[in-house]
C-alpha cells in the first residue's frame, strides 16, 4: 500500500501550515528582531512558504511516498 490517509498527520501538518502563515504574515517583525533586518526579508519569507509546502505535504499524508522510496532504495525493505 503506497498511501494511506492519517488524521493524526492531517492535525501535525495544521500545525505547521499555521507556524509557516505566522511566518509569512510576520516576516517584517521577525527579521528586524531576529535577522539582519531589511535585508533578510525575503529570506524569512521564502523559508515561511517552504515551512507552508512542507505542512501542506504532511497535511495530505504524502511525506511517506518520498520516505518510502528513499528506505527502499537505501535498505531494500519496505515500511
Amino acid at each position: 500500500m503506497l498511501y494511506q490517509f492519517s488524521f493524526g498527520a492531517l492535525f501535525f501538518g495544521i500545525l505547521i501550515m499555521t507556524a509557516g502563515g505566522l511566518v509569512v504574515i510576520f516576516h517584517q517583525k521577525l527579521a528586524d528582531n531576529l535577522g539582519g533586518g531589511i535585508s533578510s526579508y525575503e529570506r524569512f519569507k521564502f523559508w515561511g512558504l517552504i515551512t507552508c509546502g512542507v505542512g501542506f505535504a504532511i497535511m495530505l499524508s504524502l511525506h511517506t511516498i518520498p520516505l518510502n522510496w528513499l528506505l527502499n532504495s537505501l535498505f531494500g525493505g519496505g515500511l
